[in-house]
């Protein structure tokens, strides 16, 4: 399996860390509590695909759910970066879309049983075109937006972020080292919702800086 990134030929996929409940009214539609800690959980490579791609429903789920987030491209080995600092370790960004099979996550929780197979089938990472970051964005003021076969389910801002951008690399460096090709989804505003066989998703990131289209099967 090829694992180098479109937009960077020079590097390959490293991590990928996925944050939870890091939007206050996602929280309370998921009927969860807010944390004094980001939620760090982990996809493998192979649920990375990307624009033009298919999500495959896999068999023993009947609830996988969408949810789009603002995703960062690390540039650079970290550890222990301050949030003042963290911005020197993005090399890119862009939207992406971490899927859920709910009703196997919900299963997990229910009987105090990590759900990392939930988020981790294959096709469960889509990822748009990350874009090179320069320090001009402000990735803390930025809409993103999912539609299902054209109608919109997501439509949020990254402002609505509890922990911003720079404290979850700083966070995350504290815990492990950070390398160049390693995404951070940084978590899902309100909206999730199930997604079925023939779904057209369409996902952006501020009016299609990065754009993403997939389809499910």
């Amino acid at each position: 399996m090829n694992f180098s990134i479109p937009s960077y030929p020079d590097l390959q996929y490293g991590s990928v860390y996925c944050i939870g409940r890091n939007y206050v009214e996602h929280i309370h539609e998921m009927k969860s509590e807010k944390t004094t800690d980001p939620v760090v959980f982990l996809k493998p490579r192979s649920s990375i695909i990307h624009d033009g791609d298919t999500i495959t429903i896999p068999e023993r789920s009947n609830n996988v759910h969408h949810e789009i987030e603002l995703v960062i491209l690390i540039g650079k080995k970290v550890k222990d970066i301050s949030p003042e600092h963290a911005a020197s370790a993005i090399r890119g960004f862009g939207v992406g879309i971490d899927v859920t099979a709910r009703d196997i996550q919900s299963d997990a929780k229910s009987k105090g049983l990590p759900w990392s197979l939930a988020k981790g089938f294959d096709t469960f990472a889509p990822v748009g075109n990350l874009l090179p970051f320069e320090g001009t964005v402000d990735l803390q003021n930025l809409k993103l937006q999912l539609k299902v076969n054209g109608k919109v389910r997501q439509d949020d801002s990254t402002a609505k972020m509890i922990f911003p951008v720079d404290e979850l690399i700083s966070y995350l460096s504290y815990n492990f080292t950070l390398y160049p090709g390693d995404l951070i989804f940084t978590g899902t505003p309100k909206g999730v919702s199930k997604l079925s066989s023939g779904d057209q998703i369409e996902a952006t990131l501020d009016n299609n800086l990065s754009t993403l289209a997939v389809h499910v099967e």
